[in-house]
């Protein structure tokens, strides 16, 4: 490996994205420091990027509350869900498309490309998840998205990579093309996986607006909609007896922590097939 000089362009680039790095991570920091001070110095405006007064009553008071704690195992039970759903639509769709001979390949394909650019939007999907009994079910939060038409390429394109002798080895072992998925071209496909698992469990984890549409019972309700209610109103269902501006200010900050940390803990245990999924997707084909 042949060492260089950093440029003028190298220095600046650095200092630049370090900049956008730091704008990145400051509301967190801030939200943070104020969620874990005591609340005199949060009523002061005293709390910058260091809590003062270091206290864990906000989380006691979120996490002990029913409503939040019924929200994250909806959204658990949502993300685990429709992660495998759509995992399971788009593997079972893009395999298929990825073999050559396929009948009727490319009216498939070209049917699939105009849904990337048509869409029925809102109402008619509203219309159709309610006229398919879904509505106030768990079934529309996962199921309306499954599918992805971009995923679907992505998926199709990583499948093309994979050696063809491969695949003939299995079928003269005896394999069917079901076997050969499975055994064969799945194992091959982490990277891939794990890439587009990573992106529908965001998606997911973040969707507040399918609850909106098609929930009327509460207790279906995701974390992200309680986290919007209390942004709303200000108040828990517990916070009985707590002060006023701790609850609109620390307990807010709180909520949101705690309905966004842990789908940031799951990005470094798939970071590495995280980003081998994203380039071997896109260049091979």
């Amino acid at each position: 490996m042949v060492n260089r000089k950093m440029t003028f362009f190298d220095y600046a680039n650095v200092v630049f994205l370090s900049l956008i790095s730091l704008s990145m991570l400051y509301p967190f920091v801030y939200m943070l420091a104020i969620s874990l001070s005591d609340n005199v110095y949060v009523l002061r405006n005293e709390v910058t990027i260091i809590p003062k007064g270091f206290t864990l009553s906000s989380y006691k008071a979120v996490l002990s509350d029913p409503q939040v704690l019924r929200g994250y195992a909806n959204t658990i039970l949502y993300v685990i869900l429709g992660t495998g759903i759509a995992l399971l639509l788009t593997v079972l769709t893009a395999y298929p498309l990825s073999r050559k001979g396929l009948v009727f390949s490319k009216t498939v394909t070209l049917m699939i490309v105009f849904t990337m650019l048509f869409s029925g939007g809102m109402i008619p999907t509203f219309l159709v998840v309610r006229s398919l009994g879904l509505m106030n079910t768990i079934w529309a939060m996962v199921l309306p998205g499954a599918l992805s038409a971009w995923f679907l390429f992505v998926m199709r394109t990583f499948f093309q990579g994979i050696p063809n002798e491969l695949i003939e080895s299995g079928k003269m072992d005896g394999l069917n093309d079901f076997g050969v998925l499975w055994r064969i071209v799945l194992p091959l496909s982490k990277p891939a996986l794990a890439t587009i698992g990573l992106f529908v469990a965001v998606g997911i984890w973040n969707n507040f607006m399918f609850a909106l549409l098609y929930l009327r019972s509460e207790h279906l309700y995701p974390l992200q909609v309680i986290i919007r209610r209390l942004l709303e109103t200000g108040r828990l269902s517990s916070d009985v007896g707590m002060d006023e501006d701790t609850v609109d200010q620390a307990l807010k900050f709180t909520t949101i922590l705690v309905g966004t940390i842990p789908i940031l803990i799951v990005y470094p245990f798939l970071q590495k097939y995280f980003v081998k999924g994203v380039l071997i997707g896109s260049v091979k084909g």
